[in-house]
């Protein structure tokens, strides 16, 4: 898909056959809902982010680079947690995280959500209160559960029967499970509702057939809930669903509503306790390409405020506190990844048609996710003007992988040559955070810009941590 308003024409686009593009009537301009907001181009073509021009950020840390727009990001979260005042927003590290978000992230008074020890970790080297940290993960040790009830995280949301026997036993082994003040372990049941989200298979994860959380429908997640509350030292602080990621429709959060809120009146009649929390999880879908067209927290918050208002009036029960976990929403538009041209040309393709293929030196170990989803991407010429026509390109890496692919279809000027630099949008959520040593490549730098002034926050890897973990042969 492309970068640029413009016309229908047809070309010879994918793999499996004849795509619809948009072909551009000016290949230099910008689709403004694909970038971060201060990103523009000058009158000589250059891209500008956070007011610096691309070109100058990466001629002192070299290509590919992530450069993060700190103004956007933190105007993203506040957007959240300005729309759903009265919820709690937690910011999704998995999508991105360092020290230094997780710093705007506290600053901006949201929460943080972690998947792993790891995440952990860093959260606690920006000084994240935990108190604020809500703790994922489907197989967490009990090494890394003790680890996280010490510390004090807020929240920590079960995934499995093993699980809640891990941290009951890690609960009675610092004594909550007799502790006369009546401290405990605070949790959060997560649940599949059976909701198919219209996604890839691989980022849907409230159907039946996936390694997250307790079936409702199976009787499982009724169940987990009557262990928690059962065990001594822990306590019941509510459901958690999450139907997937990049999800523009909000009927399947309406589905998921109406059923998680089903088990959470059963739970309050059946067995005596009414938990307080709710959390809808997170999946917000951000615009890749100009066919993607997701909601800004105002509406969201609209929208699934009116589906839970509804649901416990149907019920008769009150609302619970309700929280969310945003963090492609906030982050995925906040970043774009820059890359050096190296290579270009035409391929034949069957039927007398030609494809331009232009390489560039990142790739699939910066961004996995076109290879891994099928995920679509755009890009634009970040260097300079070009007065060329457009041509139909395929943006492609410099790994050993026939789908090393970055941005499948673009028009992009044809005079397009080695030196040039493309800047591809939306690239803040799971690029850096997926990205590989594949090929002994090393991993790119995030450089943070805003107010005409950047700074590393994460460095490049260099020849010395690629070979680090090496040990060698005597």
């Amino acid at each position: 898909m492309t970068t640029h308003e413009a016309g229908w024409a047809h070309a010879e686009g994918a793999l499996k056959g004849p795509v619809w593009l948009r072909e551009p009537t000016d290949v230099n301009a910008l689709v403004p809902s694909l970038w971060s907001t201060t990103a523009h181009k000058d009158e000589h073509g250059q891209l500008r982010v956070g007011g610096l021009a691309v070109a100058d950020v990466v001629a002192n840390v070299n290509t590919p680079a992530f450069l993060l727009d700190e103004e956007d990001f933190r105007a993203r979260a506040r957007a959240f947690r300005d729309a759903f005042a009265g919820w709690t927003v937690f910011y999704a590290a998995k999508a991105f995280l360092c020290t230094a978000v997780a710093r705007w992230v506290a600053e901006e008074g949201l929460s943080l959500d972690v998947a792993s020890d790891g995440e952990l970790t860093v959260a606690l080297r920006a000084g994240f209160d935990p108190a604020r940290i809500g703790y994922h993960g489907n197989n967490k040790t009990v090494t890394e559960l003790r680890r996280a009830v010490d510390l004090g995280v807020g929240r920590i949301i079960v995934d499995s029967f093993a699980e809640i026997e891990r941290l009951a036993m890690v609960a009675a082994d610092i004594g909550l499970a007799d502790d006369s003040a009546g401290r405990a372990v605070q949790v959060m049941v997560r649940v599949t509702p059976g909701v198919e989200a219209h996604t890839h298979e691989y980022i849907a994860t409230a159907h039946e057939d996936q390694k997250f959380g307790f079936s409702i429908t199976g009787g499982d997640a009724f169940e987990a809930a009557r262990r928690v509350l059962a065990a001594p030292g822990l306590e019941l602080l509510g459901l958690h669903s999450h139907i997937g990621s990049q999800i523009f429709d909000s009927s399947g959060f309406e589905v998921a509503a109406r059923r998680v809120l089903a088990l959470h009146a059963r739970i309050s009649d059946e067995l005596g306790v009414t938990p307080p929390e709710m959390d809808l999880g997170g999946g917000f879908g951000i615009a890749y390409t100009t066919v993607d067209d997701p909601s800004d927290p105002s509406q969201l918050v609209t929208e699934m405020g009116k589906i839970v208002e509804h649901e416990c009036a149907a019920l008769g029960i009150p609302e619970p506190r309700l929280s969310i976990e945003p963090g492609r929403a906030i982050v995925g538009p906040a970043m774009c990844t820059v890359y050096t041209v190296g290579t270009v040309k035409q391929v034949a393709l069957d039927g007398g048609a030609r494809r331009t293929y232009v390489s560039v030196d990142g790739g699939m170990s910066d961004n996995i996710r076109t290879a891994l989803y099928g995920a679509d991407y755009s890009c634009t010429l970040a260097s300079r003007r070009s007065a060329a026509p457009p041509m139909l390109a395929r943006v492609v890496g410099k790994h050993c992988e026939a789908g090393d692919i970055v941005v499948k279809d673009e028009f992009l000027p044809a005079d397009l040559e080695a030196g040039d630099l493309l800047a591809v949008p939306g690239t803040g959520a799971y690029c850096r955070s997926m990205a590989s040593n594949y090929n002994h490549a090393l991993r790119p730098p995030v450089i943070a810009v805003r107010d005409g002034a950047s700074r590393v926050v994460v460095r490049r890897e260099t020849v010395d941590d690629l070979l680090a973990t090496d040990v060698g042969v005597e």
